[in-house]
């Protein structure tokens, strides 16, 4: 898999990125460790070297079984994990960054992102010169080798970047959500801001598995993703009526089509979660989708029937 180069810095990754929020386990049903190392090492074994993971996954769970799985394959791989909005402040930046390391079992972390602004989630409000003052700190001493934003509005990366050096931004970004096209989407590309999509399958809604009427266990996320509700849900099923053929004339799945127009977006690369190695693996072979101008057009069109009636909340989720 053809690698592209992170933002402004050295760390090199892949346009399909294993998502581990799944790993975690918590906020999801039914996951199971080892079928999470198998799957993030099919990852691993069909060219998806670059992995997502978060301390607020499970607490740090989803860290340590991306340890497990890839430990031994380190210097081939590419970590990026995040700080939480509670540990903003200068000291506790350190502290959580010394706790994924020792999660990750290794001594750097490629791309450390700031996984919500400070103020999220009823967190304390941190100056974000405090919080970019540790994160180059840490740039300094090699234990970080680049910086990124994650949830962060086309304001607060400008802002972030009065202080440092920002390399990535990661926004929830899919054919089925688009509100970073509206706001932070060109400010990144003159800036070579990579763009990390997040949720780019819609939480697998752009798999074509979930059928209307479909109802989540109440502990699971997506229970309460907007998507999944209503007339959004209904626009969904008519919008994957109309891909179909598309996909069926390019010879790949639904969510092949969808990740195969996301990772041709600007600077766009993909952060898929997989709970299986088929799954994982059929991710990775989005790479070989070649979609015609005509096709991305034509896709373009069929996503804003969900998008274009969406109100101008940020995320996805109702909580």
């Amino acid at each position: 898999m053809k690698k592209r180069t992170l933002g402004n810095s050295n760390v090199q990754i892949t346009p399909i990125i294993m998502g581990t929020w799944q790993a975690g386990k918590k906020l999801w049903v039914g996951i199971e460790d080892d079928d999470s190392i198998k799957t993030i090492r099919a990852a691993y074994e069909h060219g998806i070297t670059t992995i997502d993971t978060a301390a607020v996954y499970g607490e740090g769970h989803s860290e340590k079984i991306v340890a497990q799985a890839l430990s031994d394959v380190r210097d081939h791989v590419e970590y990026a994990t995040k700080v939480f909005a509670h540990d903003l402040k200068y000291e506790k930046v350190i502290a959580a960054c010394e706790q994924s390391l020792k999660n990750l079992q290794t001594d750097y972390i490629d791309l450390y992102q700031i996984h919500w602004p400070s103020g999220s989630f009823n967190s304390e409000i941190v100056p974000i010169s405090e919080t970019m003052k540790a994160l180059n700190y840490l740039k300094e001493q090699g234990k970080i080798r680049a910086i990124g934003v994650s949830n962060f509005s086309r304001d607060q990366i400008i802002q972030a970047a009065e202080y440092g050096t920002i390399d990535s931004l990661q926004p929830p970004y899919s054919l089925f959500w688009r509100k970073v096209e509206k706001d932070a989407m060109a400010y990144c590309i003159e800036n070579n801001i990579s763009i990390l999509a997040y949720s780019p399958l819609a939480q697998g809604l752009l798999t074509g598995k979930f059928p209307l009427g479909h109802k989540f266990d109440p502990q699971d996320n997506r229970a309460k993703n907007t998507l999944f509700q209503g007339e959004n849900f209904a626009r969904a099923q008519q919008a994957l009526t109309q891909l179909q053929p598309i996909a069926e004339k390019n010879n790949c799945s639904l969510a092949q089509l969808a990740l195969a127009w996301l990772i041709a977006q600007p600077q766009t690369s993909a952060i898929v979660g997989a709970r299986y190695p088929e799954q994982a693996i059929a991710n990775a072979q989005t790479v070989k989708v070649q979609l015609s101008a005509a096709d991305m057009a034509q896709i373009d069109s069929i996503g804003r029937i969900v998008t274009d009636p969406q109100d101008d909340q940020p995320v996805m989720w109702n909580w």
